[in-house]
């Protein structure tokens, strides 16, 4: 009897030395160079991006008649959620809706509803060029207009003179339509995603056009989208003209077959950000090197960019289609699998953690990011016709915008990795950012690790950080845990303390962490 005892015993003990996690298993130091010129980060990287498509327009941000929204059709619970974001530039009106946009359909009293041929749906034009910018004056944000990259350069020179043009016809039109003054647009892109020769002559063409009607207008255009080349010939032959280079890129392929990858395989994406920022940068200095373009006259415009693509399967149509078709109405259906809350976990959040961090480190090139989209999709901010949510990358991002001092430190961060195969990536992100005086300090530590805490040593300067420090920290029960109109809070940033002994914090697993360190 007793010696069965002790082998139940014996078993139950092996049992849980295999069950229980090693809280603190995994280690790493986070090196704040504090004697490093510092640099000014622009804002515009925690912007985002609304195109025509689903529901992020049309029952998103703009839904006239609803008891939520205002006496301009604007959602205030909308409105309200991305002030939280202070969501500095949004980019309209596409993406790949722009190919069939004529802005002028959507100016004026006597707006016609037009076929968008590129989503198989009817657009009824009722949200358009003064909408846009009445939702950007409500959040204090910077519009950014994409142009049609099909359509003549003569209407892309009207449309700019349309918004910011005191004299001229079409000045006169926007006055007629009630708008007095300019909107001020200054931020124009020839075309989305559009590549070749002839796009390129276009772009040069264009970038002049749009500057000889307001010489203060900031022009992109298309670099690339999908991979990381540069056709060098765009520098050659526009880069004078050009502000910013566009730059797309989506981690998770959506498009046809929808699906939702398990949250290591996500994290072992978290670091190509970094690597295909610095192959684009890459290409933009070589263009410098070669004196095609001034040094720093370029920019990143990151201006779409999410963890997972969106759905449209089958759809990518050039022509009007028959809306009482089965198979279109299935098609068209099917865009609002992307819309369920549940998808939405820890792996969204502290990817787009990894993202900013990239763009942060970078922003010598980088100087806007666009998360496409801002509503809706797979987009942070769900709504519904009764309310919202706020799915998990909603608290990355306002946590980015609210927490962060305004100048990026150098950081070195060495430690444990996380595997999946043959892939892996550090367990630990991180970045610092400091005020102007050089004295307070906002750090931000992402723990991609599932399941075990990190014990993450801080070293500021040549001093190990010892004390007690406020933070908020975003992580959940589990990597999986979302957001839903049930459980609009399930995750949520919480305020906390976070104690350092000889540099030493222990950080929860899949979190992200912003500590301040306040100086003397």
């Amino acid at each position: 009897m007793k010696n069965s005892i002790i082998i139940l015993l014996s078993i139950l003990c092996c049992f849980l030395s295999c069950t229980t996690k090693q809280t603190t298993s995994i280690k790493a130091n986070v090196t704040i160079n504090t004697d490093a010129t510092v640099k000014a980060y622009n804002p515009m990287i925690f912007g985002g991006f609304l195109e025509h498509f689903g529901k992020q327009i049309y029952g998103g941000v703009f839904d006239p008649g609803s008891p939520l929204s205002d006496k301009n059709g604007f959602r205030t619970d909308v409105v309200n959620a991305l002030k939280e974001l202070k969501t500095p530039v949004i980019r309209w009106p596409g993406g790949c809706f722009v190919d069939g946009y004529h802005w002028i359909n959507g100016v004026g009293e006597n707006r016609q509803p037009k076929d968008d041929v590129r989503w198989g749906v009817v657009e009824p034009n009722t949200f358009g060029t003064h909408e846009f910018v009445e939702l950007c004056r409500l959040l204090n944000a910077e519009p950014y207009i994409c142009q049609n990259g099909l359509a003549d350069v003569q209407e892309m020179a009207d449309w700019v003179e349309y918004s910011n043009a005191t004299k001229g016809k079409f000045a006169e039109m926007r006055k007629e339509n009630g708008y007095s003054d300019p909107l001020n647009v200054k931020i124009w892109s020839v075309g989305n995603e559009r590549s070749g020769r002839d796009y390129i002559h276009k772009v040069r063409d264009g970038g002049i056009a749009m500057k000889q009607v307001d010489s203060s207008v900031l022009v992109s255009c298309s670099g690339t989208h999908g991979g990381s080349s540069i056709d060098p010939y765009l520098f050659e032959a526009a880069g004078k003209h050009l502000n910013y280079i566009s730059v797309h890129q989506y981690w998770i392929e959506n498009f046809q077959k929808h699906y939702t990858p398990d949250y290591v395989s996500c994290m072992m994406l978290s670091e190509k950000p970094d690597t295909y920022i610095k192959e684009v940068i890459n290409q933009i200095q070589t263009a410098e090197n070669q004196g095609y373009i001034n040094k720093g006259q370029i920019k990143i415009a990151f201006d779409e960019w999410n963890l997972r693509s969106w759905h449209h399967p089958g759809f990518q149509r050039n022509e009007k289609v028959d809306y009482n078709d089965p198979e279109i109405i299935e098609l068209i259906k099917a865009r609002d699998k992307s819309l369920d809350p549940s998808i939405y976990n820890l792996s969204d959040a502290l990817f787009s953690a990894s993202f900013l961090n990239s763009c942060l480190r970078h922003s010598e090139y980088v100087d806007m990011a666009n998360i496409a989209p801002l509503v809706n999709q797979t987009g942070p901010l769900y709504v519904h016709p009764n309310g919202i949510v706020k799915r998990t990358h909603f608290h990355t991002m306002a946590m980015y915008a609210n927490n962060l001092e305004e100048y990026i430190s150098e950081v070195e961060i060495n430690g444990s990795k996380l595997t999946n195969g043959k892939d892996s990536v550090s367990v630990i992100d991180a970045i610092a950012t400091v005020d102007k005086n050089g004295k307070n300090w906002a750090v931000s530590l992402v723990n991609r690790h599932p399941s075990d805490s990190l014990e993450c040593k801080v070293i500021m300067g040549d001093k190990l950080l010892n004390g007690i420090y406020k933070a908020k920290i975003l992580t959940a029960e589990s990597t999986e845990t979302y957001n839903d109109i049930e459980n609009p809070n399930r995750v949520t940033p919480k305020e906390t303390e976070l104690k350092f002994k000889n540099g030493i914090a222990i950080l929860p697993p899949h979190s992200l962490t912003i500590v301040h360190i306040k100086g003397d």
